[in-house]
């Protein structure tokens, strides 16, 4: 064999072992079923507020729903982004449609490692990459809540994703690099457990570094730059910086946050707008103490400067 043969073959045996390491690296993977085992019956109530800790209406009751409309949860709202429209599916408890079927262990493997019943990869539109770092037994305690929720038949419509980012298997390598239960934030030994219980709610159910946090290319955060405010998904909107850094909420006080959570008024008396109405109505349901907790975590991590590129100041009228 030639030479330039030998480095042919050399050539394909290197790039057909590298793709059979990518195709076992990628692998979708369930959790340890001993972890949701281990968990007591759901307590409904606090399944209830993991709901809306989580903004589970927010995605998949139809937009805009109020009252009791706001537990039907049919899917159907698109997110659209530079990836494609990612639209988010059915998951009420219609065994067809939804998720009625599925069992405790079913809602872990898809909220703790994006895994479907199915074993397929879900895509990280749908947070888990923040839910990974809940609980077990809240996550039992949401699945309790969620059986007491109505059926609603109608399947949503599949995403409209353009390739590469069609094909699901990719989505296991981009876990590696961005799928972790560990804390975003290294707290002090001595933090108060006001601010340890706001970490767990803002960086897990609560999942506010998805959509306050800039990205990469690939469409990991930057943790980095936590809560420092980034582009939107959607559109040219921004997401604003929720740290104390330069451009962010610096000069909120902690009952400043907690109110604007509660009522969705901001400390110069403006209103909550753009996607954050939804989120401000689930951070209503929530408990006193519970936005009181978010507020002293957002006190208390690292400033950052705004995330975002900074916008070309509007033309003069002329």
């Amino acid at each position: 064999m030639s030479t330039l043969g030998k480095i042919a073959a050399a050539l394909v045996v290197l790039g057909g072992a590298g793709g059979l390491a990518g195709w076992l690296l990628s692998a979708p993977e369930r959790p340890d079923p001993q972890i949701m085992a281990a968990t007591a019956p759901g307590d409904v109530d606090n399944g209830r507020r993991m709901f809306h800790a989580g903004g589970c209406a927010s995605c998949h009751a139809v937009k805009g729903a109020e009252g009791d409309a706001r537990f039907e949860l049919a899917g159907g709202v698109e997110l659209k982004t530079p990836f494609g429209t990612f639209v988010a599916p059915n998951i009420s408890q219609d065994v067809q449609d939804g998720i009625g079927n599925w069992t405790l262990d079913d809602l872990a493997a898809a909220m703790l490692k994006g895994v479907s019943p199915g074993g397929r990869h879900y895509y990280p539109a749908f947070p888990y990459a923040s839910y990974a770092r809940m609980k077990p037994q809240d996550i039992a305690d949401l699945f309790a809540f969620m059986k007491t929720l109505p059926a609603v038949a109608g399947q949503a419509k599949a995403h409209d994703l353009a390739f590469p980012f069609n094909i699901r298997r990719g989505i296991g390598l981009w876990k590696l690099l961005y799928l972790s239960d560990e804390p975003v934030v290294a707290l002090a030994d001595d933090a108060p457990e006001q601010v340890r219980a706001g970490q767990y709610l803002v960086e897990g159910p609560g999942h506010c570094g998805e959509c306050h946090t800039p990205r990469d290319f690939a469409g990991g955060s930057r943790k980095g730059q936590w809560l420092a405010g980034a582009v939107a998904a959607e559109g040219e909107g921004i997401v604003p910086n929720i740290t104390s850094g330069e451009g962010g909420i610096g000069d909120w006080s902690a009952s400043d946050i907690a109110g604007y959570l509660e009522t969705g008024f901001t400390p110069d008396f403006d209103s909550v707008g753009g996607s954050m109405v939804e989120v401000q109505k689930n951070m209503a349901q929530l408990a006193p103490e519970d936005r009181a907790a978010i507020a002293a975590y957002l006190k208390a991590i690292p400033a950052h400067p705004n995330g975002y590129p900074a916008r070309r100041p509007e033309p003069a009228a002329q």
